[in-house]
């Protein structure tokens, strides 16, 4: 068990060896085997992408990295690369599927108004129109991906995403329970400067023995912990849940922190 483990490893590391390099640098192990940690909890659904931003590699890079580790066997095909505007995630359709559909239905993440004109962050009820038209675009992207036998380029998320809300939409594809929304035709600065903060962090160990590895991290205005608070508590079963139905990762992990900062960038 443990010579497969091992071996398991070395093909991860040696994946990303090849693919990952930029110059004459390489992925480091740690970094490489950081990367396949958060692959491996994408490919088990314990999350629905990974942002990838271990070093500068390109799309293109990535995706021959995942090629790569599917013609392996140590992950699944159905896996994809996305380039969003220059931002590079692996991931999962299915459970980013099923994220999508929760908005369409006002039952997704709390939506947390944290534009700069703004006193302070405030939750937005009902569900903004503009980011279930995002949902609707993203969904119509994966049905395309489901109708295609075999996916092996970089898709990339072009068609309207240029009016996009990034930071909503990442915080809709890597699951958060809670995403930031801000008017960006007033301004891309936002009103979380020195405003005290929650942070969760969920993180688990890939193999016996091995160093935990972040596999969620994202913020909640300590103001609004009550109004969140459930879907906090939804997101946490959830993983709990999803966690349970899968034997590669052992010993989650969740915390919190409080922080404040002078400013917060998205």
């Amino acid at each position: 068990m443990i010579c497969q483990a091992m071996h398991t490893r070395e093909l991860f590391v040696d994946a990303a060896r090849k693919c990952l390099s930029t110059g004459r640098k390489h992925l480091s192990v740690p970094h490489s085997l950081d990367v396949a940690a958060q692959l491996s909890a994408v490919d088990s659904a314990l999350k629905p992408a990974l942002l990838y931003d271990a070093n500068s590699a390109s799309a293109e890079q990535v995706h021959r990295y995942l090629r790569s580790c599917q013609s392996s066997q140590l992950v699944s095909d159905s896996l994809v690369t996305l380039d969003l505007h220059g931002n590079t995630l692996i991931v999962n359709p299915v459970a980013i599927r099923s994220n999508l559909e929760r908005i369409l239905h006002n039952s997704g993440p709390a939506m947390i108004d944290i534009s700069h004109s703004l006193e302070k962050p405030t939750i937005i009820e009902p569900v903004r129109t503009g980011l279930k038209s995002i949902a609707q675009d993203l969904l119509f992207l994966l049905r395309d991906l489901n109708a295609a036998k075999d996916v092996d380029k970089v898709i990339c998320v072009a068609v309207g995403s240029d009016e996009w809300n990034l930071s909503a939409v990442f915080g809709l594809l890597l699951g958060y329970p809670a995403v930031y929304w801000f008017d960006q035709t007033e301004s891309f600065e936002n009103c979380l400067a020195m405003t005290p903060l929650t942070v969760t962090t969920a993180s688990a160990t890939w193999f016996a023995g091995a160093s935990s590895h972040q596999l969620y991290s994202f913020s909640i205005p300590a103001v609004l912990q009550n109004e969140t608070l459930s879907s906090l508590v939804e997101w946490k079963l959830g993983l709990q849940e999803r966690f349970q139905q899968q034997n590669i990762l052992k010993e989650l992990t969740v915390c919190q922190s409080a922080v404040t900062l002078p400013s917060v960038c998205l």
